[in-house]
């Protein structure tokens, strides 16, 4: 066995990083329960966060702000999350083909955009820097790990008990709910079915836009073709293996972080494995509990389902 396996800073470096690679799922997964407790689903959530990095970044590089950056990557999640509604709660299209739809042109138009304007040059923007608070930095053990983050992963753990309350102690909460389990019932109390699916859909946006700019900005200090690299759809599986309830999500999102943290670290070092095998680590890990756990989940009554009044 290795000698750094057994060294308390391994573990250390391991749980923190883990923490700051769980950021964009958490927006990204949160986002994403809104829209689906609402009854649609958002299959373009990759396309979603892949233009939230996209405008996060072109944002920030042009203005200098990372305020700028992340009020872009809000901005175009949810415009592009708005055509998403349109096609789905006006229309009533099938919401599966239209999030492919979504996650095609993402790819196509945040490739062709930055390829044209950058040409051959690989820019780069000043990240945003880890802020330690005060007293809890230094605790022993958990002090690294968990207060000394940037402000995006501060507010990504923030968003969580947030986003519970929204949902369980709120009138848009239960409305949102509501419209996932029985629209008709929503409808005949008088509020629009219609705008409360619009306004799951536009958090989705929001949030998964902020999971972009907290990889794009927040972390790597660049974009590159295809940078979120499928964790749009693995935050679609933390939202059902989650039941759509924002701790469980929460904690999906970290130990997916941490997988993921676990195979990174373990390339730098040469562990005695290919890399190939520990990249995929983190997807394996999410394919079993797939496959183990998702019969048992009960989807919402009206899930992806169009509505209109008869």
């Amino acid at each position: 066995m290795p000698s750094y396996l057994a060294e308390p800073a391994f573990y250390i470096a391991l749980l923190a990083a883990g923490i700051r690679i769980a950021a964009p799922l958490i927006y990204a997964a949160v986002g994403e329960l809104f829209a689906e407790r609402a009854g649609v689903l958002n299959v373009g959530l990759e396309g979603t966060m892949l233009i939230g990095t996209w405008a996060a970044f072109m944002g920030m590089f042009f203005s200098g702000s990372g305020l700028i950056g992340v009020l872009c990557a809000i901005a175009g999640g949810m415009l592009i999350t708005a055509a998403l509604g349109y096609v789905c709660i006006n229309r009533g299209a099938n919401q599966i083909i239209a999030g492919i739809v979504v996650n095609i042109f993402a790819l196509g138009f945040t490739s062709l955009t930055y390829r044209h304007i950058f040409r051959s040059d690989i820019p780069s923007v000043e990240s945003f820097l880890p802020i330690r608070v005060p007293l809890l930095s230094d605790l022993p053990l958990i002090g690294n790990v968990l207060f000394n983050h940037t402000i995006l992963v501060y507010l990504a753990f923030a968003l969580v008990p947030l986003a519970s309350f929204i949902l369980y102690r709120t009138q848009l909460g239960l409305c949102l709910r509501a419209a996932g389990e029985l629209p008709a019932a929503v409808d005949t109390a008088g509020v629009n079915v219609l705008a409360i699916r619009y306004a799951g859909v536009l958090l989705c946006g929001a949030f998964a836009g902020l999971g972009g700019a907290a990889l794009s900005i927040g972390q790597l200090e660049q974009f590159n073709d295809n940078l979120t690299a499928g964790r749009g759809f693995i935050a679609l599986a933390i939202v059902l293996l989650g039941r759509w309830d924002p701790w469980k999500v929460a904690f999906g999102s970290i130990l997916f972080g941490i997988a993921d943290a676990l195979q990174l670290r373990l390339q730098v070092l040469n562990f005695a494995v290919p890399k190939e095998l520990l990249a995929i680590i983190p997807y394996v890990l999410a394919i079993a509990a797939m496959a183990l756990f998702v019969k048992h989940i009960r989807l919402p009554a009206a899930f992806a389902r169009p509505y209109g009044r008869e």
